[in-house]
């Protein structure tokens, strides 16, 4: 039989959607806070917010008839006609909230007009009014739930400890003092202030939660076109930790979840990043509120956009051209721990990531793969046009004509500079010229291909003649002119121009090692594979002896590529001692 739940069953039913734990309620009240107009909001929560949340705000207020019409199901100031829903400018439309929260808990709603002379007070218990009268108060809003499910005690049965309810809490507090920083913030809990926030702006607001030292990490983003901006900040990669807790992404100033916006943001990083690291990033988009539909769940996180696709190239191209202008070349300088000049005195690391602290082995590390631009045919205004050919940093070089190289210990090159001494890594150096020359080649279908006096056969196991017959066209683009003979051989009769003499041996099956090798640490796309691995294994190696002209040469082509400060995997190709450091270190300060 089918029957017609009472409304008081159906709307315990339509609560579960909107109030999960206590930090939806908290969620929802500053939603309506904000879109009240206020300018200043306060929080206070109990037990986690499962006793008491109470949110004051100093927004517009309602009409007597509005306070009590606001507890109905899908009553709401902010949706007239269907056309409404096409351009949602609000963070609430639903007109679910308030009957939501009422139907499982004890809600004490108080607010005023500033053009009326007294407040409205209304009682509601598990979705029953029990008092309409007047109340004594400033204008804006005062709500206040208790006792969260305390009639529905088998959904209450599933809320978890105190503590990690208020932490949900406080992080949707904190995402809405970074989406409205000109809003000020107070919040408690139980008895004790966690949060007094003055308005401000952006980046003061993050000094605020973060601190000085935090924001010093910090890289502004700004781009924009006639459809789209993108605003915000984002860590340098160095800084990045090993949770994806502090990412915030906005639209049009309310926090959203999108994995595709995400991506984009992680994959303009390249090769900055190493795997298992997340940068912060602080980011609000602002489109066209028709061209998005935040109408899908009932927690509003979830958006579609009429054209993700473009979205995430603008996103990703926007966050690679930033870095492209920063100098992320690392820097090193001196300290003792009395700081007196010692001889026992060691180095520590200034902008450098943590593998200069012998914390993690660099072979060990791996890396996500970008997201190609190329595969890409959404036509956007190349915000990249105007960045430079050469990044920042080489205009502090002057070492490509006249300077004096040194090579030290058979690994790092040494080179003055007109601020200090910068010491570079020759494998990794050559290995991030062979990858991008190698990308391009691959791209461009143009191969540079030496032909071998007498052809090699190459005897492999039966799963690495597999995997060369499934890499065969990227081999081939590369410069490799190889081809299957027999069940367990390949013939190889030429390879790319930069093989070194006398690698023409090994060269192949290193490469399909290495490749191995990639796809057991992280899924790469195989052509980007494929030059990786073949990058470290042509690039010269610690211990090769380089002679001065063959130094500078890689040191033009090191400054020619597109990101010379690290390799394809990540690690580090440079490091910069400032000339202050070392007049410290003689006393010259």
């Amino acid at each position: 039989m089918i029957n017609v739940l009472p409304e008081h069953i159906a709307n315990k039913i339509a609560a579960g959607e909107v109030v999960q734990r206590p930090d939806s309620i908290v969620k929802e009240l500053l939603e309506n806070s904000i879109d009240s107009g206020a300018t200043s909001i306060s929080i206070v929560v109990k037990d986690g917010g499962k006793l008491v949340i109470q949110v004051t705000d100093d927004g517009s207020g309602m009409s007597p008839e509005d306070a009590g019409r606001a507890f109905l199901r899908h009553a709401t100031s902010k949706i007239v006609r269907y056309e409404d829903l096409e351009n949602i400018a609000t963070l609430g439309f639903r007109g679910e909230a308030l009957a939501s929260i009422a139907a499982v808990s004890q809600v004490e709603l108080k607010t005023r007009q500033a053009a009326d002379d007294t407040g409205t007070l209304i009682r509601i218990e598990g979705g029953a009014v029990r008092e309409e009268s007047l109340a004594a108060m400033s204008p804006g809003t005062t709500t206040i739930v208790k006792n969260l499910f305390f009639n529905t005690p088998a959904r209450r049965q599933f809320l978890k400890s105190t503590a990690t309810e208020f932490k949900h809490i406080y992080e949707t507090v904190q995402r809405l003092a970074l989406s409205r920083p000109e809003i000020a913030i107070n919040f408690w809990s139980n008895d004790e202030n966690l949060l007094n926030l003055k308005r401000a702006t952006l980046a003061q607001r993050i000094k605020d939660l973060y601190g000085d030292r935090f924001f010093e990490t910090l890289i502004p983003l700004q781009e924009s076109n006639d459809h789209i901006s993108i605003s915000g900040f984002v860590g340098k990669p160095d800084f990045a930790r090993r949770s994806k807790a502090d990412q915030y992404l906005f639209l049009n100033k309310r926090f959203i979840l999108n994995k595709s916006i995400n991506h984009a943001i992680f994959s303009g990083y390249d090769q900055l990043l190493e795997k298992g690291n997340f940068p912060f990033y602080l980011i609000n988009l602002d489109i066209d509120q028709r061209r998005v539909d935040v109408n899908v769940h009932p927690s509003k996180m979830e958006v579609k956009f009429s054209d993700e696709h473009g979205i995430y190239r603008f996103v990703l191209i926007a966050v690679r051209k930033l870095f492209s202008f920063n100098n992320l070349t690392p820097s090193l300088e001196v300290y003792s721990g009395s700081d007196s000049g010692s001889p026992d005195a060691s180095l520590r690391h200034v902008n450098v990531p943590n593998y200069f602290q012998g914390q993690v082995s660099p072979a060990d590390r791996s890396f996500q793969f970008s997201h190609s631009l190329r595969d890409s045919s959404f036509n956007l205004p190349d915000v990249m046009s105007d960045v430079p050919a050469s990044p920042p940093a080489v205009s502090d070089i002057a070492f490509l004509d006249e300077a004096p190289l040194w090579q030290l210990h058979r690994k790092y090159i040494l080179i003055p500079i007109s601020s200090g001494i910068m010491i570079v890594d020759q494998h990794v150096a050559h290995e991030r010229i062979l990858y991008e020359k190698g990308t391009e080649i691959m791209e461009k279908g143009n191969p540079d291909c030496q032909q071998l006096l007498f052809p090699h056969t190459i005897q492999l196991p039966p799963a690495d003649i597999a995997l060369a017959s499934e890499l065969m066209p990227h081999l081939q683009a590369l410069g490799f002119q190889v081809k299957l003979f027999g069940k367990n051989s390949i013939v190889l009769d030429g390879v790319p121009t930069d093989v070194k003499a006398g690698q023409e041996e090994t060269i192949l099956q290193d490469v399909l090692d290495e490749y191995k090798n990639n796809q057991m640490r992280v899924r790469l796309e195989a052509r980007d594979n494929i030059a990786k691995s073949y990058a470290c294994k042509a690039a010269v190696k610690a211990g090769d002896v380089l002679n001065e002209p063959e130094m500078r040469s890689l040191m033009r082509q090191l400054f020619g590529t597109k990101l010379p400060y690290v390799c394809p995997h990540g690690r580090p190709v440079m490091v910069r001692i400032p000339l202050i450091e070392l007049d410290r270190r003689f006393m010259r300060t």
